[in-house]
């Protein structure tokens, strides 16, 4: 079984392939639907512009992406900055491009919070109380979390809280905490925002007690056996759709100002959160609860 695996491991990423449709797999960063409606016109815009005809699918689990994208023959996916560092180290996918957020960065980071009138300051408040993080594949939603309660000297996660939980989403988390469903999130600081512009008691009645470093924004990462015309042609429609009239509004409801281009050089901070987190990368497997 192992030896069929391997082989179906080469011919799906080692032999060079062009493509005239590419399946590229989604992470459940926000209710999956509100997922799909997002990326359709970018989709549809990159279609248009490359004659690549481009197929999302939206995965139910951050970490479905991994097993999915080798089983599904997928052929590239918008990784988060956790998932895209395992696909670096599993399946050497080769980073294309990224989006600049509309505050004008292309990076993001984790938050930390809490509400208001939760009485929680500090991590010695937490004690025996309620967590939801968002899934274990997420940097913002569980694995800056960890390194942070490691490095306040919190080692037994399961043992400080009273109860922890996986939301599936970011939105889904910061919801969690405004309903009094938990007593402390962990959320990207972009979908934070996201959310509180649609609804202001986010801001009103959450609080933030610690933030993380920058990791990239969501990323486009392709197998790296597609031949490098593709990808050249994918790269380029998105990094000059901001100097095109009809990809401005993509843009706009996309909610980005830009593409730019990015690298596997650009995840090193995220190694550096997994190894605080005492996590090994390349062998990372878990099961969310």
């Amino acid at each position: 079984m192992k030896i069929l695996f391997a082989l179906f491991f080469i011919l799906v990423f080692e032999v060079q392939t062009y493509a005239s449709e590419l399946t590229i797999g989604l992470i459940p960063e926000q209710n999956v639907f509100k997922q799909r409606e997002r990326y359709k016109p970018l989709g549809e815009y990159i279609t248009k512009k490359t004659g690549i005809k481009i197929k999302f699918t939206v995965l139910s689990r951050y970490g479905n992406i991994i097993d999915r994208f080798v089983s599904e023959k997928m052929d590239g996916a918008f990784f988060g900055s956790f998932t895209g560092a395992l696909a670096i180290k599993k399946l050497g996918v080769d980073f294309i491009a990224r989006p600049v957020n509309l505050d004008g960065s292309s990076t993001y980071y984790g938050y930390i919070f809490v509400r208001n009138d939760s009485g929680i300051a500090n991590v010695k408040d937490m004690k025996s109380k309620k967590i939801v993080f968002v899934d274990k594949a997420t940097t913002a939603g569980y694995i800056y979390p960890i390194a942070y309660f490691k490095d306040q000297g919190v080692d037994n996660i399961e043992g400080y809280f009273k109860e922890l939980y996986f939301a599936g989403s970011h939105d889904a988390a910061i919801n969690a905490v405004l309903e009094k469903k938990a007593d402390i999130g962990c959320a990207k600081h972009s979908m934070f925002d996201r959310v509180a512009k649609k609804n202001p008691a986010i801001q009103k009645e959450l609080k933030i007690l610690a933030t993380s470093p920058h990791v990239p924004s969501n990323g486009l990462g392709l197998r790296k056996n597609i031949d490098a015309d593709t990808k050249k042609k994918i790269k380029d429609a998105l990094i000059n759709m901001s100097s095109d009239a009809e990809g401005i509004q993509v843009l706009k409801k996309f909610e980005a100002i830009k593409f730019i281009t990015t690298s596997k050089e650009d995840y090193a901070a995220v190694f550096d959160f997994a190894k605080k987190a005492g996590i090994d990368i390349a062998n990372y497997k878990f099961v969310n609860k």
